[in-house]
């Protein structure tokens, strides 16, 4: 068994906008902690985090890497996490294996668009966050403007929990200790403030303090501190220097006396059972019980084969132990367990609740899977992250006849890595399509296909995700007969479509009476409606936000078959909706633009060129302005190069999915036009 137990273990997972100094923070724990002679450096290429050589040569995170360490009496699994917007669904996928999500801010650069996404996602998972201020001692920071900035962005329940001394050289405490010198503030007001915010969350303990006011000793506010990290009520914030050592070291003790353990933080929001029959699950972290473990990262290597890693919620799981993955009805088990230190795989004997371990080379494993020991846990998964929807595609195709297979196979190993990657096959169009979050999202995708799997692509752009619905209710029937001597098909469908609100999918309904069409046959004809709308009825993109009632029918004793009704459902669909109106619709993203001052018309104005709306502008702390706005994706094929043209290479965006709404009468009509429907085998 580990060294050490589950309430002596913390989790946390350091997220950022890019360049805020994650990888250096974690150089800088690991060797305060005794786990690194020296800590490396980013720029050098030997940080523990950073292994990959891609890492090395963009000098920049591009995966989660977990690390492990050991201080005084507690063990710290850390995850660090990338920054740029492109790789973000990385980080949001570790969410689930924390207690803890620290949003790293820089100093210098202030609060950033990946910073506030962070907050929000991890407030909206119910994770206790913390911020880490760092870089307090580069040149030109205003501390105190950074915190008032926090307060007014992120809620006053953001307050210092140290504050910095000797012009950044140094941090003082302001929860344990309710005096000292600061650079900025006064620790007084500051632990005056902390313990205000601490005793609102109890109710007792809120009387006890207006009887002994901050006499009360930080031990007796330990529970009532958790609770306003679960609540929400408090997010710490502390200061480092990850370049100078200041602030770690009380980042440790932080860790160790008051951010919580796998006992202490909210439930992870499991359930048990499929769709809307699905009920809550809460894992207990009981070394005693059935395993439930979470998968939040897998990677695919051709020589080490698939290693995934996983947080243990409940139960424990040693190197004999046989587990399930998902409703799987064979078990593997496990021959080797690890621990990781960042590419580092270190041999365990076990792992309890809350640790984070990892397995190797079974293939069944795969992002977001559940592992488990007993099949009363078989339909058991977390609720869904809200991952951004990858909406930025190449059409990818191999370098050389024949590499098709070896170029599917190799985009799907990244796809399983990654859960912002999606790989679309488009039939008709015979088109192989990558989606991302960015152009450099799907480079180095493209780039660590090439280096791992030795495949290389060529690449094109691929054809806009459009989508078709409908603008008003129709009815229609089809009867599908066919008679070739012998048994015969027949199947008759009536059935209405009416149109859904935006995004809201598909519905299927059966309000057959007297069993004119018999209940074994009304999936074949949803089965039917859903061809029709996967192939398209107007320019031939899929169709969604439509609700599909069947009526009515016919059937035959003889004849009537599956096919048939699979048949009469697709045509009589078609027919109905010839007559509601269909229309294209086009994809509309967000974009978030960092600009200089300057730059501000010129971006504007094309934006306004390409059909987008410019919703509202920020200045920044270095000067630079963020723009944010809408755009149909069609009108952004260019757009990386031309904002570089126009902030003289000083400009950047992120992007993602927003909405779809109609697209021009002018476009829907070019896209008709360029369709050419399969011939019908019925």
């Amino acid at each position: 068994m580990p060294r050490y137990t589950s309430d002596a273990i913390r989790n946390l997972s350091l997220v950022g906008q890019s360049g805020c100094g994650k990888t250096s923070l974690v150089e800088a724990l690991l060797h305060a902690a005794g786990a690194l002679s020296a800590a490396g450096s980013v720029e050098r290429g030997n940080t523990v985090c950073d292994f990959d050589p891609l890492e090395k040569r963009y000098q920049h995170s591009l995966s989660a890497a977990v690390v492990g360490f050991d201080h005084d009496n507690i063990h710290v699994n850390l995850i660090d996490t990338p920054g740029m917007a492109d790789f973000i669904g990385q980080a949001i996928a570790t969410f689930p294996a924390v207690e803890t999500v620290a949003v790293v801010i820089n100093a210098q650069s202030g609060i950033e668009p990946v910073t506030r996404r962070m907050l929000e996602w991890a407030a909206a998972r119910k994770l206790c966050r913390m911020i880490i201020v760092n870089r307090i001692d580069a040149e030109g920071v205003d501390l105190p403007a950074l915190v008032a900035a926090i307060r007014e962005e992120f809620g006053a329940e953001c307050l210092p929990i140290n504050l910095p001394a000797d012009s950044g050289s140094r941090v003082v405490d302001c929860f344990y200790n309710p005096e000292g010198e600061a650079d900025f503030s006064s620790v007084s007001d500051a632990h005056g403030q902390i313990l205000d915010q601490v005793v609102e969350v109890d109710e007792a303990m809120m009387e006890l303090y207006l009887e002994q006011g901050q006499s009360l000793s930080p031990e007796q506010l330990h529970d009532p501190f958790e609770q306003a990290l679960r609540e929400g009520h408090l997010v710490p914030v502390c200061f480092t220097s990850a370049r100078s050592g200041a602030g770690i070291k009380e980042l440790l003790s932080l860790c160790e006396r008051l951010m919580p353990n796998p006992l202490e933080g909210n439930p992870r929001p499991f359930l048990k059972g499929e769709g809307s029959a699905a009920e809550a699950f809460t894992a207990e972290p009981d070394p005693q019980k059935h395993v439930v473990a979470h998968v939040f990262k897998v990677t695919a290597d051709p020589f080490v084969g698939k290693l995934g890693i996983f947080r243990i919620h409940q139960g424990t799981v040693t190197k004999e132990s046989q587990l399930f993955v998902g409703d799987g009805r064979k078990p593997f088990k496990v021959g080797h367990l690890f621990k990781l230190q960042g590419k580092e795989q270190i041999e365990v004997d076990a792992g309890i609740p809350g640790d984070i371990c990892a397995v190797a080379k079974v293939d069944e494993l795969h992002f977001d899977a559940v592992l488990h020991d007993s099949h009363d846990e078989d339909f058991i998964h977390l609720k869904p992250l809200p991952f951004p929807v990858p909406v930025f595609g190449l059409a990818v195709e191999g370098g050389s006849r024949g590499d098709e297979q070896r170029l599917s196979g190799s985009l799907e190993r990244l796809v399983d890595e990654d859960p912002c990657l999606v790989l679309e096959h488009d039939v008709q169009q015979n088109e192989l399509v990558l989606r991302g979050l960015g152009e450099l999202h799907l480079r180095v995708a493209l780039e660590q296909m090439k280096e791992r799997f030795k495949v290389e692509a060529s690449t094109r752009p691929p054809r806009i995700p459009y989508r078709e619905t409908i603008a008003a209710a129709a009815e229609g029937q089809y009867r599908h007969k066919k008679q070739t001597g012998g048994a015969g098909q027949f199947g008759e469908v009536s059935l209405k479509i009416a149109p859904l609100e935006r995004g809201a999918g598909f519905v299927f309904k059966d309000e057959v009476k007297g069993g004119t069409i018999p209940g074994q046959f009304i999936p074949a004809v949803e089965k039917g409606v859903r061809q029709a709308m996967a192939d398209g009825a107007v320019a031939g993109y899929p169709m969604q936000d439509i609700e599909v009632t069947v009526l009515d029918g016919k059937h035959h004793s003889v004849d009537s078959k599956e096919v048939a009704f699979v048949a009469a459902g697709k045509h009589a669909f078609l027919s109905a909706v010839a007559n509601a109106k269909p229309l294209v619709l086009e994809p509309v993203v967000s974009l978030e633009l960092v600009v200089p001052p300057d730059a501000m018309g010129s971006v504007s104005g094309d934006l306004t060129g390409r059909r987008g709306q410019v919703l509202g502008t920020r200045a920044l702390p270095g000067g630079d302005l963020t723009i944010e706005a809408q755009a149909p994706l069609s009108e952004l094929a260019d757009y990386a190069g031309k904002l570089k043209s126009m902030t003289g290479g000083h400009g950047s965006y992120t992007l993602e999915f927003s909405h779809y709404q109609p697209a021009p009468h002018t476009v829907q009509q070019e896209l008709a036009a360029q369709w050419k429907p399969r011939e019908e085998e019925d």
